[in-house]
């Protein structure tokens, strides 16, 4: 039970370095063989999927969002079932890494929102009305908040529910555990993405006509 949750390995200078940042490593070195030798037709249905996805959530074109929505939902997907790999961790069992996606799409938000309308237009936008501003905050806030703690909570839940049966019954009942791991790995990797989306498109949704052809 203890080796669901992360522990330090080794310190750099004094910072400490968990298991799940090695295993985070790991993953990023994988994906990038991955998409050198995946077969090409394997790599276009995802990207019809993905295309297909955020286009839907966002509400318009998604050749400006897919590089980093597509990679959050690759990366996710991989680093949420490499735990079934002898050896290694789910790295998003770690907070701090949940924590750094989510914050990625908060800033997203706010860069292809202002991209898109202009500096001045969007912070109008966003402080409209100006009474309602402390409550935007705190949405805004709230939302990372949200996406930090449903990605590590279910993952951590998944884990320890796998953990559990396990330990009861060791010898009946591996595969369908790793089925259920696989299967979470891969909910939480849409749903994070498509949340993502959802909150782009939401910056987005005042934009004026000839600022939405550029974007």
């Amino acid at each position: 039970m203890d080796d669901i949750f992360p522990h330090v390995v080794f310190t750099i200078f004094g910072v400490p370095v968990r298991d799940t940042v090695i295993t985070t490593w790991i993953v990023m070195a994988l994906i990038m063989i991955m998409v050198k030798f995946l077969d090409l037709s394997a790599l276009e249905i995802l990207f019809d999927f993905l295309n297909d996805t955020i286009s839907e959530l966002v509400g318009r074109s998604a050749h400006t969002y897919l590089p980093l929505l597509g990679t959050l939902f690759i990366f996710i997907a991989v680093v949420n079932v490499i735990g079934v790999v002898p050896f290694l961790n789910t790295p998003t069992r770690d907070v701090n890494l949940p924590l750094a996606l989510a914050l990625i799409v908060f800033f997203s938000v706010h860069y292809f929102g202002i991209r898109a309308k202009g500096l001045k237009k969007y912070l109008s936008d966003l402080a409209s009305p100006v009474f309602l501003l402390p409550l935007e905050i705190v949405s805004q806030l709230t939302r990372s908040l949200s996406l930090t703690l449903r990605l590590f909570g279910n993952v951590i839940s998944a884990e320890l529910i796998v953990a559990v049966i396990f330990a009861l019954l060791p010898v009946f009942v591996p595969l369908p555990l790793v089925g259920f791991g696989i299967f979470t790995g891969l909910l939480q990797a849409y749903i994070f993405t498509a949340l993502g989306a959802v909150y782009i498109g939401a910056g987005l949704e005042v934009t004026d006509p000839e600022n939405e052809a550029e974007a």
